[in-house]
């Protein structure tokens, strides 16, 4: 059964889209279970002169609680800084949703893992070294697998 946060998510999805002169983007997905999402993202500064995550959109194709997961991790992202935004976790994501059924865990990873993704592709197309403690966090295709059994369907 899924929480009202995850069916509003579903239902009325935010920041759904691309970025057209996005400043990173992250494409993430599973050929089992049928999930992709692309996550872009804009990089800003705030006052203090940080780099932020100054808007956040995606497009997934999968299953309700995918969409639901991309539109909240879009939410959580916007304004965070992009340490803050790598540290996201799909706990974080799925506790913002007031929890996800367990065999729909993995579609949370994905949404952090496509944010995390999107941050590294900022890195690239700026010519700067990611961080070392930045490339441990980043996406691994085999945090994503699951049997046939767990897809979304």
């Amino acid at each position: 059964m899924y929480s009202e946060k995850v069916m509003e998510h579903f239902k009325n999805p935010r920041n759904v889209g691309e970025i057209p002169d996005a400043d990173g983007i992250g494409q993430v997905g599973n050929p089992v279970c049928g999930d992709l999402m692309w996550i872009y993202i804009k990089v800003g500064k705030n006052a203090k002169g940080e780099e932020i995550l100054s808007d956040v959109k995606f497009k997934t194709f999968g299953c309700g609680a995918a969409i639901a997961t991309s539109s909240m991790m879009t939410e959580l992202a916007k304004g965070k800084t992009l340490e803050e935004g790598m540290k996201m976790t799909r706990g974080d994501v799925a506790t913002a949703l007031d929890g996800l059924p367990p065999v729909k865990m993995h579609c949370s990873n994905l949404a952090a893992d496509g944010l995390h993704a999107a941050i590294l592709d900022y890195f690239k197309k700026q010519n700067r070294p990611v961080p070392e403690w930045m490339q441990k966090l980043a996406p691994k295709e085999e945090e994503h697998e699951h049997s046939e059994a767990e897809a979304c369907g």
